[in-house]
């Protein structure tokens, strides 16, 4: 090597941490995108005929679940256990948020009253909520729990490969060599990305090995790579393989073979990685950057938006083929101080619900104003929930079953019906086990598999142990879940059964009328009249209305006969009918 060269190199090699693996960043954000021989990037042997993506989101520490989703039908047991940290359900200003009234008094939830934007994407059946997830002999440790969920498999498992590295692996068609033959013309792309450095048990196939680049822009990343003369020169390979046959197979060979496919595989995406980025454009949406009220120092800032706005960027590239990523947010441990001692409602774990709850909310609704949210299914993740009981230093302890939430218009929307905490006990109680959730995401969504027997034989290897009526370890399931949809057919029915206009009566009429609606949300209502030219002509009603049916009466007499429209609004619902007044 010349000694310009030799420097570049040394300049390279001085952003690769030689370890388990380097991690890209886009726009700033941290992250790993799957290659050498690891079997989240060998997915790309994979067909893409079916442009669906996962996004997993990992609550980093055990998410509280019960001041989460407060339960309503035994709120005062529920005060009982954490009179200092309890969500407030009246007389305040910062109460709980109901959920959904048209559930059975023994389902329904309250939200914290930072997750309003959770619950305008409920009413818009964009989410579907499991309670009680966990499962049998749940340690209560972060790593081991986090490793258990990651791994897909029982307490008593130590699998050195996750549940989603089965599924791709699962998947492969043969035919297809990597690392030879990728990234190619048909699959030029990373096919999997996760945010921030650590190296996820979840994406892991026995043997493999996660390896990635680390940059701080998909510019600066690319400049970097053509700077390598060894990139520069075609068909002359300038940076030294070890002499053959001498050396062939030994450690100093194949660990310095393995340094330079690194180069290769830096040189194949980094142009690649940039020009997605560049092409997504950027956003018409604004993303939420911090938390309005008050919260400890650290709290404020939203460091879930930019990983989203990130992702929404690149599929909106609208050739981007990255398949799976992985987004983080921390600070869920929360012993001491997870509420301010003065307000119960405000603090750390207020700030994270609001975090997460705006930032999805502002990633569907790019994704839509992009024409791809049909396309991006978001799942949660959290080793464990908390205790039932709060601690004295305004928190909660390492507990078991917590909620799981799935966004997006791919979800079949609703609450799960089993609601059966037991707040008398230390723990929530596993009501359903995590690989029953799982593995309906990866049924309905990922392989979209209509047929029950090959769906069931591809499961049985991503998820050992597991059974369509339980597990190996004698869990045993009496319903089988369906949190998304094969065919995305709307989410009409679940939003009419809670939101609806009926029709008013008398049509046509002569004087007095009765407009009927149904709200499910404490939301201001408006109500108005308006003539065949669009132009508002009455104000029906225009208060806030409690969830649940209603009826206004009006006087129409003063109105000169002709077809009219009334229409409502509630938050997100707008509902419009005709109406005839006669003389």
């Amino acid at each position: 090597m010349n000694g310009r060269m030799k420097q570049n190199r040394r300049e390279f090699l001085k952003k690769l941490p030689l370890a388990m693996s380097i991690p890209f960043a886009l726009g700033g954000i941290p992250l790993r995108a799957m290659a050498e021989d690891n079997a989240l990037t060998r997915m790309a042997k994979a067909s893409f005929d079916n442009p669906r993506v996962l996004v997993i989101l990992q609550m980093h520490g055990g998410n509280d679940g019960l001041n989460t989703l407060i339960p309503v039908k035994n709120y005062e047991e529920y005060f009982s256990r954490r009179p200092n940290i309890a969500i407030p359900r009246k007389n305040s200003s910062r109460k709980y948020i109901e959920l959904d009234s048209t559930l059975p008094l023994d389902a329904q939830v309250g939200l914290h009253p930072d997750m309003a934007a959770m619950k305008a994407m409920y009413d818009i059946g964009r989410v579907s909520i499991v309670q009680g997830v966990s499962y049998k002999n749940n340690s209560g440790s972060h790593f081991r729990g986090r490793d258990i969920q990651f791994m897909g498999g029982s307490a008593e498992d130590y699998l050195s490969s996750g549940w989603i590295g089965r599924y791709m692996d699962r998947e492969l068609p043969s035919g297809l060599s990597y690392p030879e033959d990728f990234p190619n013309e048909q699959y030029p792309d990373p096919l999997a990305i996760e945010m921030g450095n650590d190296v996820s048990l979840i994406f892991h196939q026995a043997g493999n090995i996660p390896v990635s680049i680390s940059i701080n822009d998909p510019q600066g990343f690319a400049n970097l790579i053509e700077e390598l003369e060894g990139f520069q020169e075609a068909g002359v390979d300038p940076r030294g393989l070890p002499p053959s046959p001498l050396l062939d197979n030994s450690p100093y060979y194949n660990e310095l073979k393995w340094i330079l496919s690194l180069e290769d595989k830096s040189k194949d995406y980094s142009k690649r990685m940039a020009d997605v980025y560049n092409m997504g454009g950027e956003t018409s949406v604004t993303y939420p950057e911090n938390y309005p009220f008050n919260a400890p120092d650290g709290s404020y800032r939203n460091r879930l938006s930019p990983q989203l706005k990130l992702i929404a960027r690149m599929l909106g590239s609208n050739v981007c083929k990255t398949k799976v990523f992985l987004v983080k947010i921390g600070g869920f441990d929360t012993h001491a101080d997870q509420v301010e001692n003065y307000n119960s409602t405000l603090g750390s774990h207020a700030a994270l619900l609001y975090h997460i709850t705006t930032a999805m909310k502002a990633f569907q609704e790019d994704l839509r104003a992009r024409g791809i949210e049909q396309n991006v299914l978001t799942v949660t993740t959290s080793e464990f929930g908390r205790r039932i009981g709060s601690n004295g230093s305004y928190g909660t302890d390492h507990g078991t079953g917590g909620p799981i939430f799935v966004f997006g218009s791919g979800v079949k929307p609703g609450l799960s019906q089993k609601n059966e905490i037991d707040l008398s006990l230390s723990n929530v109680a596993l009501q359903y086990d995590y690989r029953q959730v799982y593995a309906s995401i990866v049924r309905d969504w990922l392989l979209n598999e209509y047929d029950d027997t090959t769906a069931k034989e591809k499961l049985d290897v991503i998820f050992p142990g597991l059974t369509t009526t339980g597990t190996s370890d004698d869990v045993l399931f009496d319903e089988d879940l369906k949190l998304a949809q094969q065919v995305i057919t709307g989410s009409e029915g679940f939003v009419s059964s809670r939101f609806t206009l009926r029709d008013c009566y008398p049509n046509p009429t002569k004087g007095k009328t009765v407009f009927s609606f149904r709200v499910n949300a404490a939301n201001n209502v408006s109500l108005d009249l308006l003539d065949g030219n669009g132009k508002k002509v009455k104000v029906i009603t225009n208060k806030q209305y409690a969830p649940g049916d209603h009826e206004v009466t009006e006087n129409l007499s003063d109105l000169p006969s002709g077809n009219y429209v009334y229409e409502l609004r509630s938050g997100s619902f707008k509902q419009a009918k005709k109406l005839v007044i006669i003389k």
